[in-house]
């Protein structure tokens, strides 16, 4: 994979962006939730989004579940443990295109401390002008992982068997990113 500067970067548009998660809760149900702060990069050539790298920083403690006292929770050392691993990464390893317009993207994730490869499938979405001049490309990308294998272990037998929170956690990520050829300034009006 080629990783160097030769590669048009591209900034993700965290306006138009999210990183979200399901987990099973009590079996029964599903919880979602979102990070709010992150950042992330991408060196691509649209005509061969294979060569591409991907880097992705998420601050773990911005997790948002709708709930505070959940996210506290979820912030504490029984899970995320944002005070000793205030980061979570992302760096690709291999791009492999599927078919037209789907990829696989494998990387690796470090998460409370643990790095595991993660596969994500992406559909990239194209890239079009804005309004603005500049560049913009669009991506969808789903994984499922095991939070386990990150060490997030924390969890609690019900009565009726099973568990308070599944091991499982489906990831769901929108990107919006903007080529990096000439600074373009975006109008703060148009940002919603």
């Amino acid at each position: 994979m080629a990783t160097s500067s030769s590669l048009p970067i591209w900034a993700i548009d965290g306006a138009h962006s999210s990183i979200g998660f399901t987990v099973r809760h009590m079996v029964v149900s599903k919880v979602r939730g979102r990070f709010t702060r992150w950042t992330g990069t991408i060196a691509m050539d649209e005509r061969d989004p294979t060569r591409a790298a991907v880097e992705i920083a998420i601050e773990p403690a911005s997790v948002d579940t709708g709930v505070e006292q959940r996210d506290n929770h979820l912030r504490s050392p029984d899970f995320f443990d944002v005070e000793r691993h205030p980061a979570m990464t992302f760096r690709s390893t291999r791009i492999e295109r599927v078919r037209d317009g789907e990829y696989r993207v494998t990387g690796d994730l470090t998460m409370h401390g643990v790095t595991r490869p993660v596969a994500l499938d992406v559909e990239f979405a194209g890239s079009a002008k804005d309004p603005w001049g500049g560049v913009r490309a669009g991506f969808s990308a789903r994984a499922s992982l095991d939070r386990k294998d990150f060490g997030l272990t924390y969890n609690q037998l019900l009565e009726t068997g099973g568990v308070l929170v599944g091991e499982r956690v489906d990831l769901d990520i929108e990107v919006e990113a903007v080529k990096q050829t000439a600074p373009v300034a975006e109008p703060a009006a148009a940002a919603a």
